[in-house]
């Protein structure tokens, strides 16, 4: 690939920066402080790593007005490094190659409709009755099922699967091995044996949506299963039959998310966590990693559960204390009815 540079003029113009130093400075690309080389470009959005401003080779920098008297060479000065260095980032990526048209050894049915601008990669399958919208990528050995629709600029990456009825708004990323409209885990128990129950629904996802390697989202019993616009999931996620998530919500990998839960706008979903079915999450919530959720949240804010890691023999401890509560607070309500008693008397 060739080399990409930038002055720093062009890239601050890019983020509305203002610039400390030499605006005819060429960046050949992004790193951290720590291993930034004198041509390179890095960011500081976290107030721990500011002692490295003073030791970094950075050719530039950006940051905020507040870190600003921390380093004296070439800076880009904006209020959100962070966003900043976000959008710049784009610009140094690598480009993939991912061919023009249909491949020969694509399979696509004849009913289906594909654009001329759409890309079919090596060994993909479109199913009958499908649409394929303009400058939409189906990578190679990627399946897309009976009746489903791919909005335009959706990128679906290698070896993605969408069973039929699955609808995709655009300009999403659906990365390898995501698993989209799958049967829920509906079943019904007879005299000890299970009686499945076929999952009528389809998927309906919105426009601007990033869906992470290996997730899971599970077609609906009967209504559809819905992920609203601006919706970001992190890898290995699991979301189950008619879970509905709002605009713009995040969700950190190896969450489970269970049947018909319905998750606000702008909630934000660490790793790890467990949300039972049935329940309703506000707009604004934040969940932290681990917690097990298992009624509704009628109030944005930050929720945790479980506990934090400790020490191994400090948390043996607390496992005894912990399996002791019940008796302690036996023993506890027997001598709060003796003091009252007492008082009484």
């Amino acid at each position: 690939m060739p080399e990409t540079k930038y002055q720093l003029a062009e890239l601050a113009q890019e983020i509305a920066a203002q610039i400390q130093g030499d605006p005819d400075f060429w960046v050949s690309s992004l790193a951290t402080l720590q291993s930034a080389s004198a041509t390179e470009l890095s960011f500081i959005a976290n107030s721990q790593y500011q002692k490295y401003l003073k030791t970094t080779s950075a050719g530039a920098v950006i940051l905020s007005p507040a870190d600003l008297e921390f380093f004296s060479g070439n800076a880009l000065i904006v209020d959100d490094p962070y966003l900043a260095y976000a959008k710049l980032s784009h610009k140094f990526a690598a480009t993939q190659s991912v061919g023009v048209g249909v491949s020969n050894s694509a399979t696509v049915d004849p009913t289906a409709r594909v654009s001329s601008s759409a890309v079919i990669g090596p060994g993909a399958v479109v199913a009958a009755g499908s649409h394929i919208g303009d400058n939409v990528v189906v990578e190679a050995n990627t399946v897309v099922g009976e009746d489903c629709v791919i909005g335009q600029g959706t990128h679906l990456c290698a070896n993605v699967t969408l069973y039929s009825d699955v609808k995709i708004g655009e300009n999403c990323l659906i990365h390898s091995g995501a698993v989209i409209g799958a049967d829920g885990f509906g079943f019904a128990n007879h005299q000890g044996q299970w009686e499945k129950i076929a999952q009528l629904g389809g998927v309906r996802i919105g426009n601007r949506v990033e869906i992470g390697a290996c997730t899971t989202i599970d077609r609906g019993a009967l209504d559809h299963t819905l992920i609203g616009d601006g919706v970001i999931l992190d890898n290995q996620i699991q979301v189950a039959h008619n879970v509905q998530i709002g605009e713009n919500s995040a969700i950190a990998g190896c969450t489970a998310v269970a049947g018909s839960t319905k998750i606000g706008d702008r909630c934000t979903i660490a790793g790890a966590c467990g949300i039972t079915g049935h329940l309703e999450i506000a707009s604004g919530t934040h969940i932290t990693a681990m917690t097990l959720v298992t009624k509704s949240i009628t109030k944005p804010g930050a929720y945790s559960s479980g506990t934090g890691m400790l020490d191994n023999k400090q948390w043996k401890k607390s496992v005894v204390r912990f399996r002791q509560l019940d008796d302690i607070a036996r023993r506890l309500k027997t001598l709060e009815d003796m003091v009252i008693e007492n008082k009484g008397s």
